[in-house]
Protein backbone atom coordinates (compact mmCIF):
# COMPACT_ATOMS: atom_id res chain seq x y z
CA UNK A 1 0.00 0.00 0.00
CA UNK A 2 1.50 3.33 -1.07
CA UNK A 3 1.27 6.67 0.70
CA UNK A 4 -1.77 7.84 -1.29
CA UNK A 5 -3.69 4.65 -0.49
CA UNK A 6 -2.84 4.93 3.22
CA UNK A 7 -4.03 8.55 3.32
CA UNK A 8 -7.24 7.59 1.54
CA UNK A 9 -7.91 4.74 3.97
CA UNK A 10 -7.25 6.98 6.97
CA UNK A 11 -9.55 9.66 5.58
CA UNK A 12 -12.32 7.09 5.05
CA UNK A 13 -11.92 5.83 8.62
CA UNK A 14 -12.11 9.38 9.98
CA UNK A 15 -15.29 10.00 8.00
CA UNK A 16 -16.83 6.73 9.25
CA UNK A 17 -15.97 7.59 12.85
CA UNK A 18 -17.45 11.09 12.56
CA UNK A 19 -20.56 9.74 10.85
CA UNK A 20 -21.06 7.01 13.44
CA UNK A 21 -20.84 9.46 16.32
CA UNK A 22 -23.35 11.84 14.72
CA UNK A 23 -25.76 9.12 13.58
CA UNK A 24 -25.83 7.42 16.97
CA UNK A 25 -26.07 10.69 18.90
CA UNK A 26 -28.64 12.61 16.87
CA UNK A 27 -30.23 9.91 14.75
CA UNK A 28 -29.94 9.14 11.06
CA UNK A 29 -32.71 11.49 9.92
CA UNK A 30 -31.35 14.49 11.83
CA UNK A 31 -27.79 14.02 10.60
CA UNK A 32 -26.81 15.30 7.16
CA UNK A 33 -23.72 15.05 5.00
CA UNK A 34 -22.76 18.67 5.66
CA UNK A 35 -22.54 17.99 9.41
CA UNK A 36 -20.48 14.86 8.85
CA UNK A 37 -18.13 16.67 6.46
CA UNK A 38 -17.58 19.45 8.99
CA UNK A 39 -16.85 17.01 11.83
CA UNK A 40 -14.49 14.93 9.67
CA UNK A 41 -12.85 18.07 8.23
CA UNK A 42 -13.46 17.06 4.62
CA UNK A 43 -15.67 18.33 1.81
CA UNK A 44 -19.11 16.93 1.08
CA UNK A 45 -17.86 16.03 -2.40
CA UNK A 46 -15.20 13.82 -0.83
CA UNK A 47 -17.82 11.93 1.15
CA UNK A 48 -20.00 11.34 -1.90
CA UNK A 49 -16.95 10.26 -3.92
CA UNK A 50 -16.01 7.69 -1.27
CA UNK A 51 -19.43 6.43 -0.19
CA UNK A 52 -21.98 7.52 -2.79
CA UNK A 53 -24.83 8.23 -0.37
CA UNK A 54 -25.68 8.81 3.27
CA UNK A 55 -27.21 5.33 3.46
CA UNK A 56 -24.00 3.69 2.27
CA UNK A 57 -21.98 5.80 4.71
CA UNK A 58 -24.27 4.73 7.55
CA UNK A 59 -23.72 1.06 6.77
CA UNK A 60 -19.97 1.46 6.34
CA UNK A 61 -19.68 3.40 9.60
CA UNK A 62 -21.33 0.54 11.50
CA UNK A 63 -19.11 -2.04 9.82
CA UNK A 64 -16.04 0.04 10.63
CA UNK A 65 -17.11 0.37 14.27
CA UNK A 66 -17.55 -3.39 14.65
CA UNK A 67 -14.22 -4.14 12.97
CA UNK A 68 -12.37 -1.69 15.21
CA UNK A 69 -13.94 -3.08 18.40
CA UNK A 70 -13.06 -6.63 17.36
CA UNK A 71 -9.45 -5.63 16.67
CA UNK A 72 -9.32 -3.94 20.08
CA UNK A 73 -10.48 -7.12 21.82
CA UNK A 74 -8.10 -9.28 19.76
CA UNK A 75 -5.22 -7.08 20.93
CA UNK A 76 -6.31 -7.64 24.53
CA UNK A 77 -5.93 -11.39 24.05
CA UNK A 78 -2.40 -10.88 22.79
CA UNK A 79 -1.38 -8.82 25.82
CA UNK A 80 0.01 -10.19 29.09
CA UNK A 81 -3.35 -9.94 30.86
CA UNK A 82 -5.30 -12.43 32.93
CA UNK A 83 -8.74 -13.59 31.90
CA UNK A 84 -10.20 -11.45 34.68
CA UNK A 85 -8.47 -8.32 33.41
CA UNK A 86 -9.52 -8.93 29.81
CA UNK A 87 -13.15 -9.65 30.53
CA UNK A 88 -13.41 -6.59 32.77
CA UNK A 89 -12.09 -4.38 29.99
CA UNK A 90 -14.57 -5.87 27.52
CA UNK A 91 -17.66 -5.93 29.72
CA UNK A 92 -17.09 -2.55 31.33
CA UNK A 93 -15.84 -0.79 28.21
CA UNK A 94 -16.36 2.91 28.93
CA UNK A 95 -15.61 4.25 25.45
CA UNK A 96 -18.03 6.83 24.11
CA UNK A 97 -18.69 4.76 20.97
CA UNK A 98 -19.90 1.80 23.04
CA UNK A 99 -22.17 4.05 25.11
CA UNK A 100 -23.75 5.33 21.90
CA UNK A 101 -24.03 1.91 20.28
CA UNK A 102 -27.16 1.04 22.24
CA UNK A 103 -29.63 -1.73 21.57
CA UNK A 104 -32.44 0.58 20.38
CA UNK A 105 -30.12 2.21 17.84
CA UNK A 106 -29.15 -1.17 16.39
CA UNK A 107 -32.75 -2.39 16.28
CA UNK A 108 -33.84 0.73 14.41
CA UNK A 109 -31.10 0.27 11.85
CA UNK A 110 -31.84 -3.40 11.35
CA UNK A 111 -35.55 -2.76 10.87
CA UNK A 112 -34.85 -0.06 8.28
CA UNK A 113 -31.93 -1.70 6.46
CA UNK A 114 -32.66 -5.41 6.24
CA UNK A 115 -29.35 -6.24 4.55
CA UNK A 116 -27.51 -5.20 7.69
CA UNK A 117 -29.12 -8.08 9.58
CA UNK A 118 -27.20 -10.61 7.48
CA UNK A 119 -23.96 -8.71 7.98
CA UNK A 120 -24.45 -8.55 11.76
CA UNK A 121 -25.35 -12.25 11.92
CA UNK A 122 -22.32 -13.26 9.85
CA UNK A 123 -20.00 -10.99 11.82
CA UNK A 124 -21.19 -12.42 15.13
CA UNK A 125 -21.02 -16.03 13.95
CA UNK A 126 -17.72 -15.92 12.05
CA UNK A 127 -15.75 -13.23 13.89
CA UNK A 128 -17.11 -12.47 17.37
CA UNK A 129 -17.98 -15.99 18.57
CA UNK A 130 -14.57 -17.52 17.68
CA UNK A 131 -12.91 -14.69 19.62
CA UNK A 132 -15.15 -15.30 22.63
CA UNK A 133 -14.39 -19.03 22.49
CA UNK A 134 -10.67 -18.20 22.72
CA UNK A 135 -11.44 -16.07 25.75
CA UNK A 136 -13.50 -18.84 27.36
CA UNK A 137 -10.65 -21.32 26.85
CA UNK A 138 -8.24 -18.88 28.48
CA UNK A 139 -10.60 -18.50 31.44
CA UNK A 140 -10.82 -22.26 31.88
CA UNK A 141 -7.04 -22.68 31.71
CA UNK A 142 -6.56 -20.03 34.39
CA UNK A 143 -9.27 -21.50 36.61
CA UNK A 144 -11.68 -18.57 36.40
CA UNK A 145 -14.49 -20.44 34.63
CA UNK A 146 -16.11 -23.62 35.88
CA UNK A 147 -15.13 -26.32 33.39
CA UNK A 148 -18.69 -27.67 33.48
CA UNK A 149 -20.17 -24.43 32.07
CA UNK A 150 -20.76 -24.82 28.34
CA UNK A 151 -19.54 -22.36 25.74
CA UNK A 152 -23.14 -21.66 24.75
CA UNK A 153 -24.14 -20.77 28.29
CA UNK A 154 -21.13 -18.49 28.73
CA UNK A 155 -21.81 -16.67 25.44
CA UNK A 156 -25.45 -16.13 26.36
CA UNK A 157 -24.50 -14.93 29.84
CA UNK A 158 -21.99 -12.34 28.66
CA UNK A 159 -24.34 -11.18 25.89
CA UNK A 160 -27.25 -10.40 28.19
CA UNK A 161 -24.95 -8.83 30.76
CA UNK A 162 -23.19 -6.50 28.33
CA UNK A 163 -26.48 -5.62 26.66
CA UNK A 164 -27.95 -4.64 30.01
CA UNK A 165 -25.04 -2.45 31.12
CA UNK A 166 -24.87 -0.77 27.70
CA UNK A 167 -28.09 1.02 28.60
CA UNK A 168 -26.40 4.28 29.55
CA UNK A 169 -29.57 5.83 31.01
CA UNK A 170 -29.69 3.02 33.58
CA UNK A 171 -25.99 2.71 34.33
CA UNK A 172 -25.41 6.46 34.69
CA UNK A 173 -27.76 6.50 37.71
CA UNK A 174 -25.85 3.83 39.60
CA UNK A 175 -23.27 4.82 42.25
CA UNK A 176 -19.72 3.55 41.89
CA UNK A 177 -20.29 0.98 44.65
CA UNK A 178 -23.17 -0.55 42.67
CA UNK A 179 -20.96 -0.86 39.58
CA UNK A 180 -18.42 -2.72 41.70
CA UNK A 181 -21.19 -5.00 42.93
CA UNK A 182 -22.17 -5.71 39.33
CA UNK A 183 -18.60 -6.66 38.59
CA UNK A 184 -18.64 -9.07 41.53
CA UNK A 185 -21.94 -10.58 40.41
CA UNK A 186 -20.58 -11.11 36.93
CA UNK A 187 -17.31 -12.76 37.90
CA UNK A 188 -18.32 -14.72 40.97
CA UNK A 189 -21.50 -15.89 39.26
CA UNK A 190 -19.29 -17.52 36.62
CA UNK A 191 -16.87 -19.00 39.13
CA UNK A 192 -19.44 -20.20 41.64
CA UNK A 193 -17.44 -18.80 44.55
CA UNK A 194 -14.61 -16.34 45.04
CA UNK A 195 -11.30 -18.18 44.58
CA UNK A 196 -8.92 -17.85 47.50
CA UNK A 197 -6.17 -16.82 45.07
CA UNK A 198 -7.96 -13.59 44.19
CA UNK A 199 -7.37 -10.41 46.19
CA UNK A 200 -9.88 -9.62 48.89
Amino acid sequence: MNGFERRTMLKKKNICKAAFELFSTFGVQKTNIAQIAKKANVSQVTIYNYFGSKENLLKESIKDFLEEKLKQYERLLEEELTFLEIIEKIVFDKSESVKMMNYEFIQTLLSTYKDMQQFIDDFYKNRAIPLMIRLIDKGRREGYINKDISNEAFLFYITIFTRAISQHDLISKLPKSAMQDLSSLFFYGLMGEKPSSLPQ
